[in-house]
């Protein structure tokens, strides 16, 4: 009985640490990530700023993908605010578009965990009638 609930305790703890990928520090690509210690709030002019959304393919839970994806997000030169939702598996971000660009923010999100985990695609924005 003691073996039993010694190999139950080994495949919970296995699985439990294998369901939720991590990120590697290998990577195919290298992406220049600015890192601040201060958490003042980034402005960008008015006529600058751009809101995109993305669908984000690949996510196994919130913790390990979906911060590790708002994270490397919020830390790019000219975003003010990145927001993953791992629920709708989708990312909003506000950036400046002097700085940044939709196809820098895809090849960010598809760069995290060495490249072969996420796909990221634009969600079109519906128009007005």
């Amino acid at each position: 009985m003691e073996n039993a609930k010694n190999f139950m305790l080994v495949v919970f703890t296995s699985v439990a640490f294998l369901s939720c990928k991590n990120e590697t520090t290998e990577s195919k690509e290298v992406i220049p990530v600015e890192t601040t210690a201060d958490t003042v709030p980034k402005t960008i002019a008015a006529e600058n700023l751009e809101t995109e959304s993305f669908a984000i393919e690949g996510m196994t839970c919130q913790m390990g993908c979906a911060n590790t994806i708002e994270n490397k997000l919020a830390n790019l030169d000219g975003v003010q605010e990145a927001k993953v939702d791992f629920e709708n598996k989708t990312a909003i971000v506000s950036f400046d578009k002097t700085k940044q660009d939709k196809i820098s923010l895809i090849k960010t999100i598809e760069a995290v965990a060495g490249g072969d985990t996420y796909k990221a695609t634009e969600v079109k924005k519906k128009e007005a009638i």
